[in-house]
């Protein structure tokens, strides 16, 4: 079952990114000012909401990890924390490239822009902390509080533009009609679709990959115990 479970999730990742990919380039129209180069917002915007949706999980995680003490969680929090630091560094990528396009510089200290840098940091050190902790119940414990905390990051980034003077337009997407014209919208609402299919693929395979590596490590003790009793 798990098996054919990984081969169709990773056919519906090729159909809907074969289908995004199709739209962003042959769908999707040239803006009329920007020019193609707009179209590094069907990864942009994807890959922030995919940031976000994944320090979402990293609390939820968290949380449940220090109420219920399963290990499960905590795989989910430091998966999604990874995927997390993922998106939001191709989010700060791509911005970077189409803010050189239209405001001529690589980076602004623009409210948003700063905000996500230091989304960025807290969720670097997020997993800077769990890989400085050796025993694995401080290291649970002590990266589901910063999990917890570092969530509060999230509507900083989120209303930034909002609470402070920002090159960075309002959010468009929620406004009547989307804001965006229509094939345009379907675009990247194919696009966003894409980008959370390949988040669900990499933290299943990442918590896969977790439990096979505390696996490991409880053989190993028990090996060096039972070595330990026979001298």
């Amino acid at each position: 079952m798990p098996r054919v479970f990984s081969f169709l999730s990773y056919l519906l990742l090729l159909v809907v990114m074969g289908v995004a990919l199709f739209a962003t380039f042959l769908i999707a129209p040239a803006e009329r000012v920007q020019g193609d180069v707009y179209r590094l917002l069907f990864v942009h915007v994807p890959s922030a909401w995919l940031a976000f949706l994944a320090f979402g999980i990293v609390a939820i995680g968290s949380a449940l990890y220090l109420i219920r003490r399963s290990p499960r969680w905590d795989r989910l929090a430091v998966a999604s924390a990874e995927a997390g630091v993922l998106f939001t560094t191709l989010a700060l990528a791509t911005g970077s490239i189409w803010g050189r396009h239209v405001w001529g510089v690589w980076w602004q200290w623009d409210p948003r822009l700063t905000t996500t840098l230091v989304m960025w940091f807290i969720y670097a050190g997020y997993l800077a902390l769990r890989a400085y902790i050796d025993e694995p119940e401080s290291k649970r414990r002590m990266s589901a509080v910063a999990g917890i905390v570092g969530i509060f990051s999230v509507p900083l980034v989120w209303f930034s533009v909002e609470w402070w003077r920002s090159l960075h337009p309002t959010p468009s997407v929620t406004s009547p009609g989307g804001g965006l014209p229509r094939d345009m919208l379907l675009t990247l609402l194919l696009c966003v679709a894409a980008f959370t299919v390949l988040y669900g693929i990499v933290v299943r395979q990442r918590m896969l990959l977790e439990q096979a590596s505390s696996l490991a490590s409880d053989l190993t003790e028990r090996l060096h115990a039972q070595q330990e009793r026979s001298e």
